[in-house]
């Protein structure tokens, strides 16, 4: 197997990188994030321009990527800037669209690559934790038309969303991986009401209730839940990406600031305890990229062999990242959780990847069971 990147793959993540370091600096994204959106329809937009949002997506979608390898040159970039643009939603949402939508429904892909339409996932529940089969959202059938009753939660991106992607229950019980079905749902339909805020580390989501609000069923009825697995394990290897892009910057200003610190008059990088730790880090960071680009290589493969690989790399992504984290934080010390410092907003970041799509304990159980 060649892990190698393709002349392609290595010009979008310079392009990428370039871009985001003449136009997305830390003191640009908290001003971003601190906007009534959370994000920039102005940015993303551009980063549009730039071919981005098509790396997502094949070109049977009308993208020009969209493999594990895609993601994760994309995604890494993302991490090192902190970029708060719905790039996680219109992958989750897109996705389901590309793969489950008529002809008609996937039309609409080409608006969500241009940058002019937003798309996000509605499937979290107050009570479902990490398990995505836990889903107690009602979808009736009434004069030909689909219904939509319930509470969605977290839903990340959704309170700007065009459109939302909407998982219901049409049968089985609450806790049935059978009977769930997918819907394409008007972001301001009748029936939809929602609730935008920012989480901890700067991102925008969105809790939604659905009152009889109307979709159209995408896919096949109640049979819904292996696109779905399919969807969260390409936005685990995303993230994954994006963490690991999160801690190297991190990992960065901690040896940066070893450089330029004295205590009793010396560099603290000089004390030997400190630089065991930092090579402690290097070497959990290769470990990491290691299992991303396993992870992103099995994306394609069958589903045991797919989810395992998964969540190997997702439990390798919250072990190994909340040791970055703390590092990074207790060489640096008080300053460290200043806001004005950006090591403090890295390790928030990497903290809350870790409790997307189940964190580091929920994977590692996952990994044994599909062992």
């Amino acid at each position: 197997m060649d892990f190698r990147l393709s002349d392609d793959q290595r010009m979008l993540g310079e392009t990428l990188q370039r871009f985001l370091r003449d136009h997305y600096a830390i003191e640009k994204r908290h001003e971003i994030a601190a906007s009534e959106e959370g994000f920039s329809r102005e940015m993303w937009v551009q980063f549009a321009e730039l071919g981005v949002i098509g790396a997502l997506f094949d070109e049977a979608s009308g993208g020009f990527g969209g493999s594990g390898t895609d993601l994760t040159v994309v995604f890494e970039a993302l991490g090192c800037a902190l970029v708060v643009e719905p790039f996680l939603p219109t992958l989750l949402g897109g996705s389901l669209l590309a793969s489950q939508g008529s002809d008609a429904q996937k039309a609409v892909l080409e608006e969500v690559i241009a940058g002019t339409k937003l798309v996000a996932f509605a499937h979290g529940e107050p009570d479902s934790r990490y398990e995505l089969e836990q889903v107690s959202t009602k979808a009736e059938e009434a004069g030909g038309k689909w219904k939509l009753t319930g509470n969605k939660s977290v839903v990340l991106g959704g309170g700007a969303a065009d459109l939302l992607v909407v998982s219901a229950r049409t049968s089985g019980d609450t806790s049935d991986a059978d009977g769930i079905s997918l819907f394409l749902v008007d972001g301001g339909a009748s029936g939809v009401s929602k609730r935008s805020y920012g989480t901890v580390d700067g991102y925008p989501s969105a809790e939604i209730a659905f009152d009889g609000a109307e979709g159209e069923l995408l896919g096949d009825k109640g049979r819904a839940f292996a696109a779905i697995e399919a969807a969260i394990a390409r936005a685990i290897v995303a993230i994954s990406a994006e963490s690991l892009g999160a801690m190297e910057i991190a990992k960065d200003l901690t040896v940066e600031y070893m450089h330029t610190r004295k205590q009793f008059g010396v560099i603290i990088g000089k004390f030997q305890a400190l630089q065991h730790r930092m090579a402690d880090v290097l070497i959990e960071l290769e470990q990491m990229r290691s299992g991303l680009i396993n992870a992103a290589a099995h994306l394609d493969s069958a589903r045991d062999v797919r989810e395992r690989q998964v969540s190997a790399a997702k439990h390798l992504a919250g072990r190994i990242g909340r040791q970055v984290a703390e590092e990074a934080i207790q060489i640096h010390g008080g300053m460290g959780m200043t806001w004005e410092y950006p090591v403090g907003h890295y390790a928030k970041r990497i903290t809350m990847i870790d409790h997307l799509f189940g964190d580091t304990d929920h994977h590692l159980e996952r990994f044994i069971a599909l062992g």
